[in-house]
């Protein structure tokens, strides 16, 4: 299990089972939001404290509604939006792993996809080769 907090600890986040890998994507969402991402189904996340949401409004259709603090104003995950869920086939949550213990992340993949350039079909091509936290 593990526990992650935001700055102040007024939002708690636990999750039943270490991420696959991380992403810390150059889109400007992510790289503004200051997040490296971990995916889950959200029945692994136990979000506690409250949060708000925030959706970019410079598109028409934002796939995700990403959640922050309202206290420390630490980003801390997010949620993709319904119609993010029609066109991508699943219902993941985000975790901004940057919130977790970096000795809690040993082993894991950190990627480094290209969002800036992605053009929202397929996968993403990458900036940098990925590396594997603590080695």
């Amino acid at each position: 299990m593990l526990k992650l907090s935001c700055i102040c600890g007024q939002v708690r986040i636990e999750i039943s089972k270490r991420p696959d890998f991380i992403n810390e994507c150059n889109c400007t969402l992510c790289s503004k939001a200051g997040a490296r991402w971990g995916h889950f189904l959200p029945s692994d996340v136990r979000v506690e404290g409250p949060t708000k949401g925030y959706s970019r409004e410079d598109k028409d259709d934002p796939a995700v509604a990403v959640h922050f603090c309202g206290n420390c104003g630490a980003t801390t995950h997010f949620f993709l939006t319904a119609s993010a869920i029609a066109k991508f086939g699943n219902a993941q949550l985000g975790v901004n792993m940057r919130l977790a213990d970096e000795k809690d992340l040993v082993g894991i993949e950190l990627r480094y996809p290209d969002g800036l350039a992605w053009s929202g079909e397929g996968g993403f091509s990458y900036v940098q080769e990925a590396r594997v936290i603590g080695r």
